[in-house]
């Protein structure tokens, strides 16, 4: 069952993004200033590759893929996100976005906390302490996400330097959890 859902993602992902290169033709970025940008994203829970591609030039809509890991976990996670983007004020290059997306991913070795315990020192509690579990299986995660951020497209340059705030809900081995990310990023427009 994991691996059909795992399946039917991929084949959804490569249905948009086939539409997005047949959009490419009609579109020119809209105000974003670039069509394409590729690059890297540092985050706390996601760092990686991000690829955002507009895919409506009137509107201003980005579809944005992400593929990440995290600094404990060891495999990677797929992201797609479809953004829309505003013009602030009368900056020009400067632009908030938002929007929403899903994310599946694999990992080697349980990541989460497995139980929940509460230590005292000297008789006061002094908050949770989580056990981390590494083992040999494979996990399959998948969840929704939402993204805000702000970008600037440099005018002389080839690039785009943006932040972002990432929250997303995970279901990981029958665990649950909402967990908020930010991170910086830096791409090379064409």
């Amino acid at each position: 069952m994991k691996r059909l859902s795992f399946s039917v993602l991929l084949v959804l992902l490569a249905g948009v993004l086939n539409l997005a290169a047949a959009q490419s033709k009609k579109s020119s970025g809209g105000g974003s200033g670039y069509q394409n940008g590729l690059g890297l994203r540092a985050g706390g829970y996601s760092s990686g590759a991000t690829f955002k591609h507009f895919i409506s030039g009137k509107n201003n809509v980005a579809l944005e893929a992400l593929l990440t890991t995290e600094y404990r976990a060891k495999g990677a996670r797929l992201t797609v996100l479809l953004e829309k983007h505003l013009q602030v004020a009368d900056l020009k290059g400067l632009q908030f976005y938002y929007g929403a997306g899903a994310h599946a991913g694999a990992y080697k070795g349980r990541y989460y906390y497995v139980e929940r315990l509460y230590y005292y020192n000297k008789g006061k509690y002094r908050g949770d302490y989580y056990v981390y579990v590494n083992d040999d299986r494979s996990y399959v995660v998948f969840g929704a996400d939402l993204i805000l951020g702000l970008e600037y497209k440099m005018p002389d340059l080839p690039f785009v330097v943006g932040v972002d705030y990432k929250p997303y809900f995970e279901v990981f081995d029958g665990y649950t959890g909402l967990y908020n990310d930010a991170a910086v990023s830096l791409r090379f427009t064409f």
